[in-house]
């Protein structure tokens, strides 16, 4: 008694331009990928938060507690809000960019974060970013 069809859950569902795994490296590889601070291509990962508003961004686990903000390409596209805990294909460019304590204050109240772990953020942080154009979800 399976809860879906294994056949349509192994294809999963695409958004945006959508994307196969074929070729995708892990997100634990990413920053080794990167070539002058960017990264071209697909990365696998598992969803640890989604914009609860309108799915217009997910962060993916990256290990030692790490996450990896995840946007999408011209905001053309948005996600399931109740996808945390499933494996992604993310098919874009990678780069290093700096968010203004104003937008980390943002994500957190998108997030649903507590009034004091929004107060708690108080410098803008210079991490890597993703933009998908494509997106599998397993």
């Amino acid at each position: 008694a399976y809860a879906q069809d294994p056949v349509s859950a192994s294809k999963g569902v695409t958004y945006g331009a959508g994307t196969t795994p074929d070729g995708s490296v892990a997100v634990a590889e990413l920053d080794k990928k990167m070539v002058n601070n960017k990264f071209e291509g697909k990365i696998t990962g598992k969803v640890v938060e989604v914009c609860q508003e309108k799915g217009c961004w997910m962060k993916v686990e990256k290990p030692g507690g790490e996450t990896l903000m995840v946007k999408f390409k011209d905001y053309g596209f948005f996600m399931p809000k109740d996808i945390v805990g499933k494996e992604v294909v993310l098919d874009g460019t990678a780069s290093i960019k700096e968010t203004s304590v104003k937008q980390l204050k943002h994500y957190a109240e998108d997030a649903g974060k507590s009034k004091e772990e929004i107060a708690k953020i108080k410098k803008p942080k210079k991490d890597v970013q993703f933009v998908a154009s494509g997106v599998l979800v397993l």
